[in-house]
């Protein structure tokens, strides 16, 4: 966890303050809507599919310098995020069970872009670290008669277990594409958070030695400015 901030603060600092080339001080801010792929990495494992939920929240971004090609700034989000699995359950009882697991996720992502800086279009690469905040959970039962006795891997302790770890954390990279106009920039990308933290007990006392979240994330950003210096 530590680590994890030391990253977020580092990379703020190198984006902020690490200028070689032609200095740029231009803030906007704006809002994302996007789709979530998630599920959780356990151990012993559990057979999923991914589960689809919405994800919304609000972006800012500071430009910091254009170096050589590159533009490099840092960017921030505060996002609301429904993650979770779906469980594939094969063993004829025609039961379904998925979990609901409500964040409030940050973000704070280094961002460098290659191709147009105004009124034109440019790549994006982003990378860095991702702390988040649990809410709550719910638990979905279905298909009838609920009987666990037949599951193939005997793997049973997730249902009803409660959340453990409240605070979340993880390293999150991705590209994308922004298209800058006189109205504003707006900003398609994808991305993969690799989630470091565990959500229940990974002692010894504990059900499951690793249950972190895997998600696959589809976003659209719009940002106005607030500064802009060229």
């Amino acid at each position: 966890m530590k680590r994890i901030i030391f990253l977020a603060l580092f990379t703020l600092h190198i984006s902020v303050y690490a200028q070689v080339g032609e200095k740029r001080s231009d803030f906007a801010i704006g809002g994302n809507v996007g789709m979530l792929m998630t599920k959780m990495d356990m151990n012993p494992t559990i057979k999923q599919d991914y589960k689809y939920t919405p994800t919304f929240g609000f972006s800012a971004r500071y430009i910091c310098e254009k170096y050589f090609t590159a533009i490099c700034g840092v960017s921030m989000e505060i996002n609301f995020a429904n993650l979770g699995w779906k469980e594939v359950i094969e063993d004829g009882s025609g039961n379904t069970y998925s979990r609901s697991l409500t964040y409030i996720q940050v973000p704070v992502m280094m961002q460098m872009g290659w191709g147009r800086e105004q009124r034109g279009c440019k790549f994006l690469f982003e990378a860095g670290p991702m702390l988040g905040y649990n809410l709550g959970s719910t638990e979905s039962y279905g298909g009838g008669v609920w009987d666990v006795s037949k599951r193939p891997n005997h793997v049973v302790e997730q249902y009803g277990l409660k959340v453990d770890n409240k605070v979340d954390y993880g390293i999150t990279a991705g590209i994308g594409m922004e298209l800058s106009t006189p109205l504003g920039h707006f900003l398609l990308n994808a991305r993969y958070n690799y989630g470091l933290g565990d959500v229940f007990d990974n002692s010894k006392k504990g059900n499951f030695s690793r249950s972190a979240h895997q998600t696959i994330t589809a976003k659209l950003t719009y940002l106005f400015d607030i500064v802009k210096t060229k």
